[in-house]
């Protein structure tokens, strides 16, 4: 079973503690960056996990801490699977 993926721009001067706030939700997603040039972050969330993540990113877009997020194909699926 794979998780639903989403990648978002973390403003720079905000990412340490942007982790710090999503690794105190206990399984809440997996985080790792995609691209550290850029500041882009990819997540991994559990399906039973997504309300509660998307609510977290809200806030952080109004907090200006992401600029952007967006719910993407899974990047890691073999051709034919689905989520």
């Amino acid at each position: 079973m794979y998780c639903v993926y989403y990648q978002a721009h973390v403003e720079k001067k905000e990412a340490w503690f942007f982790v710090a706030v999503l690794r105190s939700y206990e399984h809440l997603v997996f985080d790792r960056t995609y691209d550290k040039a850029e500041s882009i972050f990819e997540f991994f969330v559990p399906e039973h996990n997504e309300i509660e993540f998307v609510k977290l990113m809200h806030y952080f877009i109004k907090q200006n801490t992401i600029t952007y997020f967006e719910h993407l194909p899974h990047r890691l699926l073999t051709p034919g699977e689905t989520v």
